[in-house]
């Protein structure tokens, strides 16, 4: 989000970043510290969870403090993101509230139930920012109108499509990471799947410990499933899985462009490691349809024969970008929209479109 939110900070309207979820927690790094980087915007912060509440106390809770926000700021547009259970609690107070509200990467697939709060964010969303011609198609078969969907591509590939500005070296010091040679591995819970992610992660890091090869290994999210993943984690050799919870964000562009492979089921292995054509493994069905990259290979976290493939056969190659997700112009695109009268102009009042 932040590529858009600094373009329409330059272009002259007032931004505020909405801070809670895992931003707010120290398990994941107080990554709130990232987003008070950012200057000449305002930020509320809000605590909306402890360690282990269930997705619906957090979406209650996360109502309740997004809806006394809105009523204290009066904002002219809500901005928010993709498929967690925050998102969908703020764009429901929207809808309730009559706020515009502009969902960004609607219209994608996955599989899980994160899938629904995407597509639940579209029905309750005034504008949509998409990625692709095919999750504008998605959108439109959801019953919204065709004038209300903006293909602009993926923010964060703005960012990713730039040049850093930092020195493999300044990340290796930073994170303490020792390894000439490293994957990157990312295993969220999948909360469809929450009796099996256990097992699905001791078989993927027993494949991956079985390579020889060496890992960077970013903590996974805060979803149901996720302390017997940390319980896997926390077994393997530390010489070999340097664990970080979190990363700066220019910090981790910088790794993964390095990177001879990113492991595991997070959205960075099916759309910014494409990008930057670094081969990917995706595991398991968290992100299941959602690219057709070269450079991705689909697996089950227990399909040892198939992960030793990969190694085999990808580990380290270089592939073209794949640019399925947009060219790094998001921020561009988005801003060009937000000053077009007939943005502002629509109604709040929706109708099915067949």
């Amino acid at each position: 989000m932040e590529p858009l939110a600094i373009a329409a900070r330059d272009a002259g309207f007032r931004v505020t970043f909405f801070v809670t979820g895992m931003h707010m927690m120290q398990r994941y790094g107080q990554t709130r510290i990232e987003v008070q980087r950012v200057t000449g915007v305002e930020i509320a912060e809000f605590i909306n969870q402890r360690e282990g509440d269930p997705q619906d106390l957090i979406l209650s809770k996360t109502v309740l403090g997004f809806s006394d926000f809105i009523r204290e700021s009066q904002p002219d547009l809500v901005v928010i993101h993709g498929d967690r259970v925050e998102a969908l609690a703020c764009s429901l107070v929207c809808a309730t509230n009559y706020v515009r509200c502009a969902h960004i990467e609607g219209g994608e697939v996955s599989g899980t139930i994160d899938e629904i709060f995407r597509h639940c964010n579209s029905k309750l969303a005034a504008a949509h920012f998409v990625s692709s011609e095919n999750a504008k198609s998605r959108v439109m078969a959801l019953g919204e109108a065709a004038e209300t969907i903006y293909t602009i591509g993926s923010p964060e590939l703005d960012a990713h499509g730039a040049p850093t500005g930092i020195s493999l070296d300044q990340v290796k010091t930073r994170y303490e990471i020792p390894f000439d040679d490293y994957g990157i591995v990312t295993f969220h819970p999948v909360t469809s799947e929450t009796k099996s992610m256990g097992q699905q992660a001791r078989d993927l890091f027993a494949a991956l410990d079985q390579s020889g090869k060496n890992f960077v290994v970013i903590l996974p999210n805060n979803d149901p499933g996720s302390t017997e993943i940390f319980d896997a984690i926390a077994k393997l050799p530390a010489d070999r899985f340097r664990q970080i919870p979190s990363m700066r964000f220019l910090y981790f562009s910088e790794l993964l462009r390095n990177a001879k492979a990113l492991i595991g089921n997070s959205s960075a292995g099916v759309r910014e490691a494409p990008f930057l054509g670094v081969p990917s493994l995706d595991v398991g069905t968290r992100q299941t349809n959602r690219s057709n990259a070269p450079s991705i290979t689909q697996t089950a976290a227990n399909d040892g024969d198939k992960i030793a493939a990969f190694f085999a056969n990808s580990w380290g190659q270089k592939f073209d970008a794949d640019t399925g997700f947009g060219g790094g112009d998001t921020a561009k695109r988005f801003v060009e929209v937000l000053n077009d009268d007939t943005f502002w102009d629509r109604s709040l009042q929706k109708t099915f479109v067949d």
